[in-house]
C-alpha cells in the first residue's frame, strides 16, 4: 500500500481497478527537405488540419446530447486555434526557413509555445498549454495517421490512470465505465478538471509519478477531496473508505436538499450565497448547488481565449448568454484583471521585476483604453439581458476609480448616440483587495454601489506575503487581527454609506470562517458553488447574535493561532456536522 499526494481536481472517491493510459508514443519523423519541397510539406500540413478541423466539427455534433455539460466552448477554442494565424503562420515559416518536415515544424512550434506558456507561473496559463499541446498532437495524429481513443467499450468500470488527459479525451471518454481519474499533470483551472466535475467524476491531478506506482488491475482508492491517491490499499483501508463513501453521500445528499431553502441565520437574517466562477461551463454546477447568483465572474479567462480580446460581438455573445441562463440571478463580472501572475498573451515578452505590485488589473485597463471600452461596450449591450454587476478590480484610490466611471460614462454616451439599449442603472463596484482601498473605504464607498473584499490579494498585500512562494507560505493567514479588522473596516465604511459587502476570496468559502464573516457584518458570500451547501448548513446553524458573541471574543487575540485555535473549538461544540 502506498498513499500519493495530488491536486483535488474534481471531488468524490471511488474505489476501483487502475487501466493505464499513457500518451501518444509515436515516433516522429525528423527531416530536411529541399527548397522545391516546402510546398508539399505546406500542402500535408493544411490537409492535417482540414481533417483536424472536421474531426473537431464531428466530436461537436456527436456531445451535443445526452450530457450534462455541453463542452462546445472547449470544442469551439480548439477550432479557433485551427485558424489562430499566428500560430498557423510559426509552423510554415519554421518549414520555410529551417527546411524541415511539417511534423517535426508543428512538434517544436508547439513545444515552444507550451514552454512559454508553462513558465509563467500561472495556473491557468499553464492548463492553456493542455490545449495547445491538445491540438498539436490531434494535427500529428492526422499527419502519422494514428488513431487514438478511450471511446472503446469497458467490460468493467475502471479508474483511469496516465500522465496527462487532454481535454478532447475527457469528452471523448466511455463515461459509463470510466468512474475516476488520476493523472501525474494537471491542474484544478484545467478544461479537463472542469469536465470532470461537470460529469461528476472524481479527479486528483500532479500526482508525482503514479504510471510507475501501478499496474493495470491495480486496486486504487481516488480521494477527489483531500486530493489522496492510495494505491493497492489493505483490506482495513477499503473498509475505511467504504464507509466515508457511504457517509460522504449521505452528507452531500443532505447538503443538495438546502438547495432550495433560504441561507437565512436561525434569528431571521438572509444572506446571499454566490458562486465564483472562471468559464461559463461552470454554470450547471453553479445552479445544482443551489447559488444565488454569480458573485465573481474572472471575465479574464474568457478574454485570454484566442482572438476574444479583440473582439467585442464575441464578448458581447459570452456575457448574453451567461445572463440568459442565469435568468433572474444575479451576476457580478469582474473586468479584465491580468498582470501580475497572469500573463498578458499577447505582450509574452514584457517583463517586470515585481509584478505582482505591478502593471496589472485596472492600472492595465487605464492605460490600455480600447481594451478596456471593448469590454465595457459587451458588457453594457449584454447588460439588458438579466440582471448584471460591473466590478473593477484592485482599486487603490479614488483617482483610478473616477478614471474607470468616466470611461464608462464615455462607452454610455457611445452606445446611447448608436441607438443601442443598455441598462443605465447597472450597478458598479469596486474590489477592496489593496489595504489603501480598505482604509479609505469610507470615501470609496460615497463613489459605488457596493463592495467585494478580495481576501486572496488583501492577505498578502496587508501581510507582505506572496501567497506562490511555499518559503513563507506559513504566513499567509486569513485569521490574522490586521487583516480581520480591515474587514470589519470595510464593512462598517459601507454600511454607513448604505452600500452591501460581499467577500469573494477563498476566505468566503471557508467553513472556519462563515460564522466568524457574518459576526463582522458580511451581506453576502461569494465562493466555488460546491461549498455553497456547506456554507448554507454553517449559516442556517447559527445566529447573527451568536457570531457577534464569537467576533467580540478572537478580536480580543493578539495572533492567528489563538484565533483559529478558539473558532475551531467554538464551531466544533456547536455543530455535529462540523469536524475539522
Amino acid at each position: 500500500m502506498k498513499e500519493l499526494i495530488g491536486i483535488p481536481a474534481s471531488p468524490g472517491i471511488v474505489i476501483g481497478k487502475v487501466l493505464l493510459f499513457l500518451d501518444d508514443n509515436f515516433v516522429l519523423p525528423e527531416y530536411k527537405i529541399d527548397p522545391s519541397d516546402v510546398h508539399i510539406e505546406l500542402e500535408r500540413l493544411n490537409v492535417a488540419i482540414e481533417k483536424s478541423r472536421k474531426e473537431l466539427e464531428k466530436l461537436r455534433r456527436h456531445e451535443s446530447k445526452g450530457i450534462e455539460m455541453d463542452p462546445n466552448q472547449l470544442i469551439d477554442i480548439h477550432l479557433m486555434m485551427l485558424q489562430d494565424p499566428e500560430f498557423l503562420n510559426q509552423i510554415k515559416k519554421t518549414i520555410q526557413t529551417d527546411l524541415i518536415n511539417c511534423e517535426s515544424a508543428v512538434a517544436s512550434c508547439s513545444a515552444l509555445t507550451v514552454s512559454t506558456l508553462e513558465q509563467t507561473g500561472n495556473d491557468y496559463l499553464k492548463e492553456r498549454a493542455a490545449d495547445i499541446n491538445d491540438i498539436s498532437r490531434r494535427i500529428l495524429r492526422n499527419l502519422l495517421s494514428v488513431n487514438r481513443s478511450i471511446t472503446y467499450d469497458l467490460e468493467q468500470e475502471v479508474i483511469l490512470v496516465g500522465k496527462n488527459i487532454l481535454p478532447s479525451d475527457t469528452i471523448t471518454m466511455d463515461k459509463r465505465m470510466i468512474k475516476g481519474l488520476a493523472m501525474e499533470m494537471g491542474a484544478k483551472t484545467s478544461h479537463a478538471a472542469i469536465l470532470a466535475r461537470s460529469f461528476e467524476i472524481p479527479a486528483v491531478f500532479g500526482i508525482n509519478a503514479i504510471t510507475k506506482e501501478v499496474s493495470d488491475g491495480d486496486t486504487i482508492i481516488i480521494d477527489g477531496y483531500s486530493g489522496k491517491v492510495i494505491a493497492n490499499p489493505d483490506k482495513h483501508t477499503i473498509a475505511i473508505y467504504e464507509n466515508l463513501i457511504k457517509q460522504r453521500l449521505s452528507h452531500d445528499i443532505h447538503l443538495l436538499s438546502l438547495a432550495e431553502l433560504p441561507s437565512q441565520t436561525k434569528d431571521g437574517k438572509c444572506l446571499s450565497l454566490n458562486a465564483n466562477i472562471e468559464v461559463i461551463e461552470e454554470i450547471d454546477s453553479v445552479l445544482a448547488h443551489g447559488a444565488d447568483g454569480i458573485g465573481l465572474f474572472r471575465s479574464e479567462f474568457l478574454l485570454m481565449q484566442p482572438g476574444m480580446i479583440e473582439n467585442e460581438e464575441a464578448q458581447f455573445k459570452a456575457y448574453k448568454a451567461l445572463l440568459e441562463t442565469l435568468g433572474e440571478k444575479p451576476v457580478t463580472i469582474r473586468t479584465l484583471d491580468i498582470g501580475g501572475d497572469k500573463a498578458i498573451p499577447f505582450l509574452q515578452d514584457y517583463h517586470e521585476e515585481n509584478p505582482i505590485l505591478g502593471w496589472r488589473s485596472i492600472r492595465f485597463c487605464l492605460s490600455k483604453t480600447q481594451i478596456f471600452k471593448r469590454q465595457l461596450r459587451a458588457l453594457l449591450r449584454a447588460s439588458v439581458f438579466g440582471t448584471m454587476r460591473i466590478m473593477f478590480p484592485m482599486i487603490s484610490g479614488t483617482k483610478e476609480l473616477e478614471e474607470a466611471l468616466a470611461i464608462v460614462n464615455e462607452v454610455k454616451a457611445n452606445l446611447t448616440s448608436e441607438n443601442i439599449p443598455f441598462d443605465d442603472d447597472i450597478e458598479i463596484g469596486i474590489m477592496i483587495e489593496v489595504p489603501s482601498a480598505a482604509m479609505t473605504s469610507d470615501i470609496l464607498a460615497k463613489k459605488v454601489d457596493f463592495f467585494s473584499i478580495g481576501t486572496n490579494d488583501l492577505v498578502q498585500f496587508t501581510l507582505a506575503v506572496d501567497r506562490g512562494n511555499e518559503r513563507v507560505a506559513y504566513l499567509y493567514q486569513t485569521f490574522h487581527p490586521g487583516v480581520l479588522r480591515l474587514i470589519r473596516q470595510t464593512i462598517d465604511n459601507a454600511h454607513q454609506n448604505n452600500i452591501p459587502v460581499s467577500l469573494c476570496g477563498e476566505m468566503g468559502g471557508d467553513p472556519l470562517a462563515a460564522v466568524v464573516l457574518l459576526g463582522l457584518g458580511l451581506d453576502s458570500y461569494s465562493m466555488s458553488s460546491m461549498m455553497i451547501p456547506q456554507i448554507k448548513q454553517i449559516i442556517r446553524s447559527t445566529s447573527v447574535y451568536e457570531a457577534q458573541q464569537l467576533v467580540g471574543t478572537i478580536m480580543e487575540y493578539d495572533t492567528p493561532e489563538k484565533i483559529e485555535e478558539y473558532v475551531r473549538k467554538w464551531m466544533n461544540e456547536r455543530f455535529d456536522f462540523f469536524s475539522i
